[in-house]
């Protein structure tokens, strides 16, 4: 794993992520290529989502190609893996003390409601 890699998906993040994947389909008349390993195709992921690259200029070096990415990307999102990890996220840094929740539901309450929102 490259350097870049590394800091977009460092080891911690990596034990928070893993254990919410879900597990891969199997063919049951087996064959095919081997399976792109989880981390590599979620740090692709990250590497879209946050430097605004186009799904379609993914670089090779992470490891997978462009339609696996974005399949898993989709596939991952209607399990709602991103929601599971923001919450695991948040999960961790609340309770090594590193949020203020009450700072957050103050912030939270400052802010006024739209008239008619939901």
């Amino acid at each position: 794993m490259d350097e870049l890699s590394r800091r977009l998906v460092p080891d911690e993040l990596w034990a928070l992520v893993e254990p919410l994947i879900p597990p891969g389909k199997t063919r049951p008349q087996g064959g095919g290529m081997s399976r792109v390993g989880d981390r590599a195709v979620f740090t692709a992921i990250v590497f879209v989502l946050t430097s605004g690259c186009a799904w379609r200029h993914l670089p090779r070096s992470f490891g997978g190609t462009v339609p696996t990415a974005h399949r898993r990307f989709t596939e991952w999102t209607k399990v709602g893996l991103w929601r599971d990890v923001h919450r695991a996220v948040l999960d961790k840094l609340g309770g090594k003390g590193m949020i203020d929740w009450s700072r957050a539901v103050l912030d939270g309450a400052s802010v006024r409601a739209k008239r008619g929102a939901v």
